[in-house]
């Protein structure tokens, strides 16, 4: 393929999403014609939705949700780590400011950042942020290390991390202050499978985690 075959190729690609967003748009109007309307006067999600990069989980479509219903972030491995700005603001804005009633962490079956995190290599860049992974396989040693499948091993580390995750949420300030004035938001630990299009809900017990974690993370207080 030659250059201007393949200039002419991403040209066309690019056009074709503003023609469906057209089309996107004049469904809306014809299906609500204040549809936009709403829509710009402002925001009230109920969810918070932590999920991963991976382009094939889009949110509000495995959920059904619809614009406006969910808050969302994603990264590398749907990971919450206290140092990074990114999340801990949108948990902040989220929390304090639109008052979402749910907190979901979704992580994904086959998950190239988890899978990546149970190689020890050095990856670089990637090395600092697949870290945190590594801590969750380092927690759980002895309960991964009995499972003999490497794969079974492989979807088990996906859910510890979530669960993980989840704990990590919970230390925050801004949703254990929340919780103790308002008995919200809950937070919440799913799992995408790609073989059955399901989320799997790992049952976090929010109440019974945040207990778990107060003695040393206890910021009710602010």
């Amino acid at each position: 393929m030659s250059q201007s075959d393949i200039s002419k190729y991403l040209e066309q690609t690019h056009e074709r999403v503003f023609e469906h967003n057209s089309a996107w748009a004049a469904e809306q109007r014809r299906k609500d014609p204040a549809f936009f309307a709403k829509l710009s006067a402002g925001q009230t999600p109920e969810y918070l939705w932590i999920g991963c990069s991976d382009s094939r989980i889009p949110a509000e479509m495995i959920t059904g949700l619809g614009p406006g219903d969910a808050f969302v972030h994603r990264n590398i491995a749907n990971l919450v780590v206290n140092t990074d700005l990114n999340v801990m603001s949108v948990i902040e804005y989220a929390v304090r400011h639109l008052q979402v009633k749910h907190v979901v962490v979704c992580g994904h079956y086959g998950c190239g950042g988890v899978k990546a995190a149970m190689s020890p290599k050095d990856l670089g860049l990637l090395n600092p942020w697949l870290r945190n992974i590594r801590d969750v396989y380092r927690l759980y040693e002895k309960e991964l290390d009995a499972i003999a499948d490497e794969a079974a091993r492989y979807d088990r580390l996906v859910e510890l991390s979530v669960v993980e995750q989840c704990r990590n949420v919970i230390k925050t300030a801004a949703v254990q202050q929340s919780y103790a004035k308002n008995n919200f938001p809950i937070v919440h630990g799913w799992v995408f499978g790609f073989e059955d299009g399901l989320l799997k809900d790992l049952k976090v017990d929010h109440e019974a985690m945040l207990h778990s974690i107060q003695k040393i993370y206890n910021l009710t207080e602010g």
